[in-house]
C-alpha cells in the first residue's frame, strides 16, 4: 500500500502529465493540501518534495512551488486571455518554469506624443506622456522575446523609475491603485528573415506577433505592446470567456 504522501504526489504529478497543470502553474501550497486532503503538515510538505524529487516541480523560496518545463524542446507555452498568466509576469514565468531569464533593454525613452494600436477591430489610444519601453527578452541565454510596451504616464507617473524586469501589470494594480477591467490581445504569425531583426538566426523562421492592449476602470488605456515571440520555441493556449459580455468597437483613450 502507498503512502499517503505518495498517493498525493501522483495524483498531482498526473495532472502535470495530462496537462491540468502547465508549466510555471503553481502547486497547491502545503496549506492547501492540508485542509483538502486532511493531512498533517509533515505529509504535506513529504508530497511536495516528492513532487520536486522527481523533476516535476520547483520551489521558489517565499513564493511556491511551480510545475518545471519538460517538454522536449522545451516549449514555452502561454495562454491568451488568462488575467493570472499576465499578472505574473513574463520574468517571473520564466523563473517558475526553471529557466534563467535575463533582460536587455535597448531603448527607455518618453514620448510627448500619444499612440494608438488597432486590435480586435477597436481603436486603442494613449495620449502623451507615455513611456515607450524596448527590450529583449531571454531564457538560458536564448532570445525568446523582442518586446515594445507603450504605458501611459498620466496613469503611471514615474514608472520609467520602475525596474524593467517587475511585471508592471502587478505595479499598475498595486502601486498605482488601478483596476484592470479588461485585456484585449491578437495572435498574428509571420517570417522573420536573417539579418532583418533582433533574433540571431541564420534561415526564415516563423514569429508569433502578439498586440494587445490593457483597460483600466473608465475604459482607460493603461498599456499597448507588440511583441515578437521565436516561432520555435512558444506554443500558445487561449482560455475563453463565453460569458464575457459583447462590446461593439469603438474608440477608447487614455
Amino acid at each position: 500500500m502507498k503512502s499517503k504522501f505518495i498517493e498525493i504526489s501522483d495524483s498531482i504529478i498526473e495532472k502535470i502529465k495530462t496537462g491540468e497543470l502547465q508549466p510555471g502553474d503553481q502547486i497547491p501550497s502545503e496549506n492547501e493540501l492540508i485542509k483538502h486532503f486532511k493531512i498533517s503538515n509533515t505529509t504535506a510538505r513529504k508530497a511536495l518534495l516528492e513532487i520536486e524529487s522527481k523533476g516535476w516541480a520547483k520551489r521558489i523560496k517565499g513564493k511556491g512551488t511551480y510545475v518545471l518545463n519538460r517538454t522536449d524542446d522545451h516549449h514555452l507555452i502561454r495562454t491568451l486571455g488568462s488575467i493570472y498568466a499576465t499578472r505574473r509576469g513574463f520574468h517571473d514565468s520564466l523563473i517558475a518554469e526553471g529557466f534563467t531569464p535575463k533582460n536587455i533593454v535597448l531603448e527607455k525613452t518618453i514620448l510627448e506624443d500619444g499612440i494608438s494600436s488597432e486590435i480586435n477591430g477597436r481603436h486603442f489610444i494613449i495620449d502623451g506622456p507615455v513611456l515607450k519601453l524596448h527590450q529583449l527578452r531571454y531564457a538560458d541565454d536564448l532570445l525568446i522575446k523582442d518586446e515594445v510596451k507603450y504605458i501611459s504616464l498620466t496613469l503611471c507617473p514615474k514608472i520609467n523609475k520602475i525596474p524593467t524586469e517587475v511585471s508592471y501589470f502587478k505595479v499598475y494594480e498595486s502601486s498605482y491603485r488601478l483596476k484592470i477591467t479588461e485585456v484585449q490581445q491578437t495572435l498574428g504569425v509571420t517570417i522573420m528573415q536573417p539579418n532583418t531583426n533582433n533574433f540571431e538566426i541564420n534561415k526564415p523562421t516563423p514569429a508569433f506577433v502578439l498586440d494587445s492592449a490593457v483597460i483600466c476602470t473608465g475604459e482607460k488605456v493603461v498599456e499597448i505592446e507588440r511583441s515578437y515571440y521565436h516561432g520555435d520555441k512558444y506554443k500558445f493556449a487561449i482560455i475563453a470567456s463565453p460569458e464575457h459580455d459583447y462590446r461593439p468597437a469603438k474608440p477608447i483613450t487614455s
